[in-house]
């Protein structure tokens, strides 16, 4: 299986079951949706004439449409670069656009934005049916991962750290490629990905009981202060890229 294919692997049997819930924006992704979001934008991004190689920027907060942008750009073959600037082909954003800063041809958003295009415009009849098996899928801080390098760590990492269909993750991370990594681990399990965004100790206690997490992500500093929970499990985030030598 491609990088993409692990993620949306559970598709089929969780179906409209949630994976990924948006704290800040209150946004939730089923697992369907996730499928039928990517397969699509991968598709309408091809006939906007992406290319394979060709570098998008995603400027898109970590959330529950990070992963959708990100696995779009992947599944149709381009490179998706986490950056606010720089020169590609494409861009996605949440929101903000500066063409001072970004050279590209095309600019999608997933909320209005002067010069943008709606990321909804992207979602078609077409669908992309396979994506790439290796080559570049994602620059992050100027390092490039490879599809067959990310999908080969997910595979690691899913059997050390085992996630059930049935767990809640609450992902309190603090950067958006260690969050995507987050949600890339929990969907491939058909786990439910909660996503908080810079919680306090207290703050996090809170979420926790509220969406009956049994499973917390987070920097080392406030996973210490969350250790002793006698029902979640904690893991310091960077668990979850240091195979990647991050």
């Amino acid at each position: 299986m491609t990088w993409t294919e692990l993620v949306m692997a559970a598709a089929p049997t969780q179906g409209d079951q949630p994976a990924v819930s948006d704290v800040r924006t209150g946004e939730v992704v089923s697992y369907s949706a996730f499928v039928r979001r990517v397969t699509r934008a991968a598709a309408g991004l091809r006939l906007q004439g992406l290319k394979p190689g060709d570098h998008v920027i995603v400027n898109v907060p970590l959330g529950a449409t990070l992963p959708v942008a990100v696995h779009a750009v992947a599944w149709a073959g381009g490179v998706a670069v986490l950056a606010a600037s720089g020169a590609a082909r494409f861009m996605i954003t949440q929101r903000d656009y500066d063409p001072a800063v970004a050279e590209v041809e095309q600019v999608f958003s997933f909320q209005p934005v002067a010069g943008a295009k709606p990321f909804s415009e992207l979602i078609g009849d077409r669908t992309v049916e396979f994506g790439p098996l290796a080559g570049p899928a994602i620059i992050d801080g100027g390092r490039m991962f490879r599809h067959d390098m990310l999908a080969g760590d997910l595979r690691k990492l899913a059997s050390r750290l085992v996630i059930d269909k049935d767990d809640v993750v609450l992902s309190a991370v603090s950067e958006p490629f260690k969050g995507l990594r987050v949600v890339d681990l929990a969907m491939t399990a058909g786990a439910h990905v909660i996503v908080a965004h810079e919680p306090s100790l207290i703050g996090c206690r809170v979420l926790a009981a509220e969406r009956r997490a049994t499973m917390v992500v987070a920097p080392y500093d406030l996973a210490r202060r969350l250790l002793g929970d006698p029902v979640l499990r904690v893991v310091d985030e960077r668990a979850i890229v240091s195979s990647l030598g991050l």
